[in-house]
């Protein structure tokens, strides 16, 4: 369960992790009000699940309260990438002399908790990664064992921060990995983490997606549950009423893949190639007719998907089944766009096979993943 920011802050300050004063409001009123009680200069913030918030106008400084009630009427019932702004965060803001990144996350192949600690902070940490890699210290911490003070100011002098944010640094990062860890959370995530001219350091920002296994020793976690319920729209609605893991992008390659492992590879591979990820779509474990064709529906719902590309690894799964599975959704949905499959696993040789007979223009299969990325991209191209 992805948290908004808010909801983001909150869960931080459970842990004790310094966050901007500030409120969350549903109406211009209440912005204002928060605003009054928060200090000027205010930051209003809209609180939607996607990225480019402020590129699309969703994040305001105001100076006054005249400010700050003309940019929550503007901020509030905005459009972002498809997702209508419910409520604002309103925050005091910051004086910022430098900003990082820091999270922690699993490692699965490692087995491990992973740490990623930059000096460059502000920015997607994938554009930092791709760009200068040396830029992201990583720590691998033993979950049997946790994150001790000593490994942390290791950490951090790797990260080559400020030494001024030391002391600071230090302090938020073992507090976040205990909300990280005691918190049952699959990621946290400050960007950017900020120093101040005069020394302290918060988090400015605050993502956090929680373990949904874990919810059964969470029975506060319900009050998050209800608000993600009651602000889904669009195919988000409609995916969960299918009982999909949707989540929407801004790209033009639909994505639908078994497992959220091998959904977040594919979105990987498909940037890797030089496209971009309309979705990330989990089918899970079944890939029977139904569940291809509620895939189909709620991708096909999406103007700016140009071409969509199943990608299937079959364990438990058939890889039979779901080639079936594929072409009688096909036949269900209306589709304006090209479908490229790959299949592999169990019974792939005979699931491949059944595509085969299929194959048109519309419905192409490759055999690895990268193969059929890349005619995805280049049909979303129009290449």
């Amino acid at each position: 369960m992805d948290l908004f920011e808010y909801q983001g802050k909150q869960y931080f300050a459970r842990y004790h992790i310094p966050v901007s004063p500030g409120g969350v409001a549903d109406t211009v009123d209440e912005a204002v009000k928060v605003a009054d009680q928060s200090g000027y200069p205010v930051v209003v913030k809209a609180q939607v699940q996607v990225g480019g918030r402020g590129k699309a106008g969703g994040i305001k400084l105001a100076k006054d309260a005249a400010e700050a009630r003309y940019y929550a009427d503007q901020i509030l019932g905005m459009d972002i990438k498809g997702h209508t702004v419910h409520r604002v965060w309103v925050e005091r803001a910051s004086d910022i002399a430098e900003e990082y990144y820091a999270s922690f996350t699993l490692d699965r192949a490692a087995k491990r908790y992973l740490g990623m600690l930059s000096a460059q902070g502000g920015v997607e940490i994938e554009a930092v990664a791709e760009k200068d890699p040396s830029a992201i210290a990583l720590i691998y911490i033993d979950p049997t064992v946790g994150l001790s003070e000593a490994q942390c100011r290791e950490w951090v002098a790797a990260a080559k921060l400020n030494p001024k944010a030391t002391e600071g640094a230090v302090a938020i990062l073992l507090k976040l990995y205990t909300c990280f860890t005691q918190g049952d959370a699959d990621l946290v995530e400050i960007n950017p983490l900020i120093l101040t001219p005069d020394g302290s350091v918060h988090a400015l920002d605050a993502k956090v997606t929680l373990d949904d296994d874990a919810a059964y020793r969470h029975p506060e976690w319900e009050e998050f549950r209800a608000m993600q319920q009651a602000n889904l729209q669009g195919r988000e609605k409609l995916a969960k009423e299918k009982g999909l893991q949707y989540v929407g992008l801004d790209g033009s390659v639909g994505i639908i893949a078994n497992g959220a492992g091998l959904a977040m590879s594919t979105c990987d591979t498909v940037n890797q190639v030089g496209g971009r990820p309309a979705n990330f779509l989990d089918i899970g474990g079944g890939a029977n007719a139904d569940v291809v064709a509620n895939a189909l529906t709620v991708i096909s719902t999406d103007p700016n998907v140009r071409s969509i590309f199943i990608n299937i690894f079959g364990g438990v799964t058939r890889c039979d089944e779901v080639a079936r599975g594929i072409l009688e959704g096909m036949e269900r949905v209306k589709l304006t766009v090209p479908v490229v499959v790959r299949l592999d696993g169990t019974n792939s040789a005979e699931g491949r096979a059944i595509i085969d007979e299929r194959v048109n223009a519309q419905l192409i299969r490759k055999n690895t993943m990268l193969e059929a990325a890349q005619t995805a991209v280049a049909l979303a191209k129009g290449n």
